[in-house]
């Protein structure tokens, strides 16, 4: 519902309308454009808490959640995580590596804490989150967590949230932002823009810390089928271990998530003249976020896909878990709330996945509680 009222924003708003050849599931694209070229470097410069009272306990997760500790041998290091849903596509990921004497970093992703989500046209859709505590959140509360870095997947109002990010940049013009090109125009218009972006093309990465990294992959056409993608990530660790995955449509171009293996001599591979331009690794993420839950417009048209595509996703990242997100679990109104329907349940994706890949796990969030994992990092697994 959310991705069907974004969609109909590009309509409004002219040229980018997307094509009726625009997928919305699993993207299959042999040789995107995109793709052929390595991209310029896009980093420009311009001039009571209850998510804190949560994370406040280190407790493990909840027998709801069964264990959040990983049980493959460790090679030394731990990594420990902690991811808190603020319904739609918004939340707040702690990532802390273990005994390496490193504070936590804190990544706001797709904040949406200012007003309800309605695209500038809510006669047409007006959604509005659920949980009371994660609805009264706002910039001040984000900010009061000492985020390291602000995450953006797309350029609509659903991810790049045009009044929160105003008050965002306005509070915090410093704040560190990785997002798609896609998105330049939004950021760009904020009448306090923020100082420090970068915008990562699919293949592109740029660090968060010496420690942390994080990898662009391809999400979905948004226009016509030559347009970029907006993007997925994939956080990863020093050792260039995949940590955690994120594309809130589960939609996906796998080639994305082979990367140039980079020569001891810092040849990356991207050039024409490299020797190493056919090494190339696949990312894999311990854990994968994602919808799973599939979202229709009349005649099966999938607008955010989930059930066997999200199955498919944990098998080419090798994931441990999959911790689904609810996107179009909102209060909404305005006349696509009547048109818009679903298509499986969390339910029938855990027997899906519990029949494909048994040994992965599925960790349900609750909205504003802190979901807490330990992950010990196994090098072994990334041959």
């Amino acid at each position: 519902m959310v991705a069907m009222a974004g969609r109909l924003q590009l309509l409004l708003s002219g040229p980018t309308a997307p094509g009726a050849a625009a997928s919305c599931h699993r993207l299959r694209l042999s040789t995107p454009a995109w793709s052929r070229r390595r991209p310029a470097d896009r980093r420009t410069s311009s001039n009571s808490n209850p998510i804190e009272a949560a994370s406040s306990s280190r407790s493990s997760p909840s027998s709801d959640n069964k264990s959040a500790a990983a049980t493959i041998s460790s090679s030394g290091r731990k990594v420990a995580l902690r991811l808190t849903y603020l319904e739609i596509n918004s939340w707040v990921w702690e990532v802390e590596p273990q005994g390496q004497q490193a504070a936590p970093v804190r990544i706001l992703v797709d904040p949406l804490v200012v007003g309800n989500l309605d695209f500038g046209a809510p006669w047409l859709f007006d959604g509005a989150k659920k949980d009371p505590k994660v609805k009264a959140m706002g910039v001040d509360d984000l900010l009061a967590l000492g985020p390291g870095l602000l995450l953006i997947t797309q350029s609509l109002d659903d991810h790049c949230h045009v009044r929160t990010l105003t008050q965002l940049s306005a509070m915090a013009p410093e704040l560190p932002v990785v997002t798609t090109p896609n998105a330049q125009p939004v950021l760009a218009s904020l009448p306090t823009p923020f100082r420090r972006v970068t915008y990562l093309e699919p293949g592109q990465s740029a660090a968060v810390t010496d420690r942390l990294r994080v990898v662009a992959t391809a999400g979905p056409v948004l226009g016509p089928p030559w347009q970029r993608p907006e993007n997925g990530y994939v956080i990863l660790d020093d050792g260039g271990h995949g940590l955690l995955y994120y594309e809130p449509h589960c939609v996906y171009d796998e080639s994305s998530f082979f990367l140039p293996v980079q020569d001891e001599d810092g040849d990356d591979g991207h050039s024409s003249s490299s020797s190493s331009s056919n090494k190339r690794r696949r990312l894999r993420a311990d854990v994968v976020v994602t919808p799973v839950v599939k979202q229709l417009l009349p005649a099966n048209f999938t607008l955010v896909s989930g059930q066997e595509d999200a199955v498919a996703l944990a098998r080419l990242l090798r994931a441990r878990y999959v911790v689904p997100m609810s996107n179009g679990d909102v209060d909404a109104g305005g006349l696509l709330a009547a048109v818009i329907s679903k298509q499986g349940t969390t339910s029938s994706f855990q027997a899906m996945l519990s029949e494909a890949l048994p040994q992965v796990q599925v960790l349900q969030p609750t909205p504003g509680v802190p979901l807490q994992l330990e992950l010990d990092i196994n090098d072994d697994d990334d041959d």
